[in-house]
């Protein structure tokens, strides 16, 4: 089984992402940020790293779907390799942060993947308005994060609406993040449980 969690920047789908892989004895299987070379000198100047920043997240993403699907293994994914194209790539062109042709070559490479990528069963999308995006932003204060504006929050979070109001590959749960703390209330954390438990094995 392969589960996904989408969502803006802050939105907290690792957070989310540990926490159901406890619960239901899922492996995680994490973006690779820390370990992202382009990240930091991307938010410092979008335009110049805009496109090497796209490519390394389409690569790890892409080895990573092709590793769930050899593992065999119940897995939940943060992130998926959706939203590098529809979200970031697409939303970066048309602020002017790459370059047509920039833009051109990814989507061709993303289009050759995608006939090999399989969707996940169940695609949990997590909504978060402007402030709770920024709040946890702040909260967990990673450095090279502090450059980014509320525009490009704002743009990234219209992209996913539009996004996942035409999502259809498969299952969709969307939980609303500007009601819950999954980190302080359990409770928090049951509800989403028993909506996922419900979406996977029908318990409506």
């Amino acid at each position: 089984m392969h589960i996904a969690i989408a969502g803006n920047i802050g939105a907290g789908k690792t957070t989310l992402t540990e926490m159901l892989a406890k619960h239901f004895k899922w492996e995680p299987h994490f973006e690779s940020v820390d370990t992202n070379p382009y990240l930091e000198d991307f938010y410092k100047d979008m335009r110049r790293w805009s496109f090497h920043l796209q490519v390394y997240f389409l690569n790890s993403r892409f080895r990573q779907i092709l590793d769930i699907r050899k593992s065999g293994k119940d897995i939940i994914q943060d992130r998926t390799i959706y939203e590098d194209r529809f979200i970031f790539a697409e939303n970066l062109y048309e602020m002017g942060l790459m370059s047509k042709r920039d833009f051109d070559n990814y989507t061709s490479l993303f289009d050759l993947m995608e006939l090999l990528v399989t969707p996940p069963d169940l695609l949990i999308y997590l909504r978060a308005s402007i402030p709770t995006l920024v709040k946890q932003i702040h909260t967990r204060g990673r450095d090279y994060e502090k450059a980014i504006n509320i525009d490009y929050l704002s743009k990234l979070n219209e992209k996913y609406e539009n996004w996942i109001s035409n999502y259809d590959k498969g299952k969709l749960l969307i939980i609303n993040m500007d009601d819950l703390d999954i980190v302080s209330r359990p409770e928090d954390l049951g509800y989403v449980i028993e909506k996922v438990d419900a979406n996977l094995h029908g318990l409506f």
